[in-house]
């Protein structure tokens, strides 16, 4: 980060209006970072504009709001309103600076160098063209009126595979709305869902961006956002979206009884067949099934001894954790040789590596909230705790590799107030090894944000030449929708950049509805597959 001169970081809100859970997380980490301060917050006496929707409208968010997206009150640990002031008073011209009257010569005074703003209403152009780096905001913040948020509802009725949370800046002038980021989020099941969850996601990705721009002070963005968006639902829609809502929650509540009756099948099972991650063909692999309601699922090979083992997440209807579990190769045919790992928590994602003359595995063990090293004491069934990191925290499906003579560390971390997800956010740290004792995060953690790519599905292989990292494609409303193939193009301690370079789809047999997890060895692969939506 700059270490001589903090970002100066003023903020737009709404007059006489409680501020949001998300509106909170975002004053309290602007004040907690030493690279930011928060040198004004602006009041907006009208900042919504004329913006209306009618009262049926408005009372139906109410209800929807409160019956799928309550939350907790956030609890903010540094900022306090009575302490961090709300409006800047301009001496010069003996009156309170707010949004409605602000002018460029007051924002110079402020030597602010930008202001993020949380409301539809802007401040004037000739104002914002004092701004070093403009005034931010994002979509959502323009997709609401004093009454009602409508960001969600248009994706919901669409039945659209996902929703864009899109972060951009205004230089000026009304055209001029240059994308800073972008971020794409899988689909709730109602829209008021939806927009809780993607606010919370709004912070982690503001942070980010705000952390790239105080450390280089580089601000290029180039991309048109479309100034329009979307709008408040009309009438006419709302009893289909009515309809649609209530679908979903009806077809969530049949898979939960049937799920508590032990009465649904295997959701998930496994493929094989021959092929590397460059050139592996879904469509020829041959199905290892479930027994009866067991799952297998989240599988990796391991070769040891010139033969091919293979650890997974098991578990049955009638389990309440999953557990590791191991099999061995014959051909195609899976030999099962017995429970690898076992603990009083859930355990899944059981990456399993070399590093010289030992064998470890790092399962996934986030309900124990924090990351587990195991380490092989007789191959393969016994296995004794080696290292924990992140305690307190919840990671999910980690990977560690060796690359350019450093240890790296990939792991889908959950920063969450009220929604707790590990599909959203990748995160990187430079590591010492397995033992994890110097835990260095990544300049521009988290590196991918958005459900259609972040998530680990996966070792990561080098393969001819390149870094390929598989990751789960969270779209249409299902987890495990889908699996990317990665490029990692830059992996440094500064810089961190990929691109998707394939996506398999569950089309590749028929009656899947899912695939979320791939690995290879020695000329074989494996994937797992999702059989019910």
């Amino acid at each position: 980060m700059n270490k001589t001169k903090p970002l100066r970081v003023g903020v737009l809100i709404a007059r006489a209006r409680a501020l949001e859970n998300w509106e909170l997380m975002i004053l309290d980490r602007i004040i907690a970072a030493p690279w930011l301060e928060l040198a004004a917050v602006f009041t907006h006496s009208h900042p919504f504009g004329d913006g209306k929707v009618s009262k049926l409208l408005s009372w139906g968010a109410r209800l929807e709001a409160s019956a799928l997206a309550r939350q907790p009150a956030y609890c903010p640990k540094h900022f306090d309103s009575r302490h961090h002031f709300i409006d800047v008073y301009d001496a010069d011209n003996d009156k309170t600076c707010t949004a409605d009257n602000i002018t460029a010569a007051s924002l110079r005074r402020l030597k602010l160098d930008l202001v993020i703003r949380m409301i539809p209403k802007s401040m004037a152009d000739d104002a914002i063209a004092a701004l070093p780096f403009g005034e931010w905001a994002f979509n959502l913040s323009d997709q609401r009126s004093a009454d009602m948020a409508w960001f969600g509802y248009a994706e919901v009725l669409a039945r659209a595979s996902t929703a864009d949370l899109v972060l951009y800046a205004k230089c000026g002038s009304e055209a001029d709305r240059l994308e800073i980021a972008r971020a794409a989020f899988n689909i709730k099941p109602s829209a008021a869902r939806l927009s809780a969850f993607v606010r919370e996601r709004s912070v982690t990705l503001l942070m980010r961006e705000l952390a790239r721009l105080a450390d280089n002070r580089r601000f290029t963005p180039s991309a048109f956002v479309d100034p329009v968006g979307a709008h408040a639902p009309s009438l006419g829609n709302l009893l289909r979206y009515g309809s649609i809502v209530a679908g979903s929650i009806s077809r969530k509540a049949f898979r939960s009884v049937k799920t508590k009756l032990h009465a649904s099948p295997a959701i998930w099972t496994l493929y094989t067949g021959r092929g590397h991650i460059g050139d592996f063909d879904p469509s020829s692999a041959v199905e290892i099934p479930p027994a009866g309601n067991s799952i297998k699922a989240d599988p990796f090979l391991f070769q040891h001894q010139g033969q091919c083992y293979l650890f997974y997440e098991a578990y049955s209807r009638s389990d309440r954790k999953a557990h590791i579990a191991v099999g061995r190769f014959d051909g195609n045919a899976l030999i099962q040789v017995g429970v690898a790992l076992e603990r009083p928590y859930h355990l899944s994602y059981p990456f399993i590596f070399r590093d010289g003359g030992e064998i470890f595995m790092i399962p996934e063990t986030h309900h124990a909230r924090r990351l587990e090293v195991w380490r092989c004491c007789e191959f393969p069934l016994k296995w004794e705790l080696h290292a924990t990191a992140f305690e307190g925290q919840s990671p999910a499906d980690s990977v560690l590799i060796r690359h350019g003579g450093k240890w790296w560390l990939f792991t889908n971390l959950s920063d969450f107030h009220a929604y707790e997800d590990h599909c959203s956010e990748l995160y990187l740290f430079e590591v010492d090894g397995p033992a994890l004792k110097d835990i260095k995060p990544h300049k521009r953690n988290p590196v991918v944000i958005g459900s259609t790519d972040a998530r680990g599905a996966g070792r990561i292989f080098e393969h001819e030449g390149r870094l390929l990292r598989p990751s789960q494609n969270n779209t249409h409303g299902i987890y495990g929708y889908g699996l990317n193939i990665m490029e990692i193009e830059k992996l440094t301690v500064d810089d961190y950049r990929e691109r998707r370079i394939r996506t398999i789809t569950p089309s590749f047999k028929a009656g899947l509805h899912g695939c979320h997890h791939f690995d290879a060895t020695d000329g074989r692969y494996i994937l797992d597959a999702r059989l019910t939506n």
